[in-house]
């Protein structure tokens, strides 16, 4: 039996392989697409473990994600916050944040407190029980996400998010209006 001759090398990774039987196939522009093709698989990994951890918290702790996001912020300022703070923090509406509050305080999680100065303003702070089930759902939270990235080496991860850092960097902040170039 003759051996296949192929104009690859044996040690040329799989996606330099596939690039280059694109780029016979295709035509020469076919990569102008490549920011669409990244957002979406960006997009598509973000949703996909989004929806991997939704489930997890739900299953094991009856909790949503935007239930933990918003114990995760009131963790990590233990005098509390406000409640258009935590709008804006999680980037949300002020009434999301007032329903999430309702239901987290009637479970006991979270107290709202007066705010000297402003009889109209809340401060939302974590109770002892709050901060117990937020400590134990950020445990759990974490093994998670190791697990989830679990199949990339570590080179890649920290590439990964060199990559998406630079990326950040990059993009302008919420804050600003955008403009299109002339």
């Amino acid at each position: 039996m003759a051996k296949q001759i192929t104009s690859e090398s044996p040690r040329t990774p799989p996606e330099q392989s596939e690039t280059r039987a694109r780029s016979r196939s295709e035509p020469p522009n076919a990569d102008d697409h490549l920011a669409i093709r990244l957002w979406l698989r960006l997009l598509t990994c973000s949703n996909l473990i989004e929806a991997q951890l939704g489930q997890r918290l739900r299953q094991t702790f009856d909790a949503s994600l935007s239930r933990f996001d918003l114990l995760s912020q009131l963790y990590r300022f233990p005098e509390g916050l406000q409640m258009k703070a935590l709008s804006q923090r999680l980037m949300v509406t002020g009434g999301s944040v007032t329903g999430l509050a309702d239901q987290l305080e009637e479970d006991g999680l979270v107290q709202r407190e007066a705010v000297s100065g402003d009889r109209r303003a809340k401060r939302l702070k974590l109770t002892t029980i709050g901060r117990d089930r937020f400590e134990a759902m950020a445990a759990a939270h974490e093994q998670w996400v190791i697990e989830l990235f679990g199949h990339l080496p570590e080179f890649d991860q920290q590439a990964l998010r060199s990559a998406l850092g630079r990326l950040r960097n990059g993009l302008p902040d919420l804050g600003r209006t955008y403009s299109p170039k002339s």
